[in-house]
């Protein structure tokens, strides 16, 4: 479990619209690097246009926002278009990314247990440690929190 003040582990993956990002080339300035379950669900949804909404407040901090989950670029591609999203999107299909920030976990829906993505929040500084972590993240409010922590650091 990574902790406060850890080293990010770096990752490269592929992103919505082509590409890829690399998390250590990004060091110089903050990233909150924000992991949901699955696109175009109603939480799902409801993160990324709050992240999209504040971005512009997000930038005027210098920091860039990074939503992971394990959907295919193509379908990040159709999520981004249908709700104007303007956060870069990445894909962790094999998990690898998820497993080492530790959000990949057993879940349990209606009696029933299976794998998923712990929605979280890793707020990771210019140097590229963790400065905070949000874990069970419930998306009312959370936004403002991280943009709040962005602006502490």
């Amino acid at each position: 479990m990574l902790d406060t003040g850890t080293a990010a582990p770096d990752f490269t993956l592929p992103r919505d619209g082509g590409g890829e990002v690399t998390l250590s080339e990004l060091r110089g300035k903050p990233v909150v690097l924000y992991f949901y379950p699955r696109d175009d669900t109603s939480g799902c949804t409801k993160q990324a246009i709050a992240f999209t909404e504040q971005l512009d407040a997000f930038e005027a901090e210098g920091a860039t926002i990074l939503g992971v989950s394990k959907d295919p670029v193509a379908k990040h591609d159709k999520f981004r278009d249908k709700h104007g999203l303007r956060v870069a999107l990445l894909s962790d299909e094999d998990s690898d990314v998820c497993e080492r920030y530790g959000v990949w976990k057993e879940k349990s829906m209606y009696g029933t247990t299976f794998l998923g993505i712990e929605r979280s929040t890793f707020l990771i500084d210019a140097e590229g440690n963790v400065a905070r972590v949000w874990r069970k993240v419930k998306v009312p409010g959370h936004v403002d929190d991280v943009l709040d922590a962005v602006r502490g650091i």
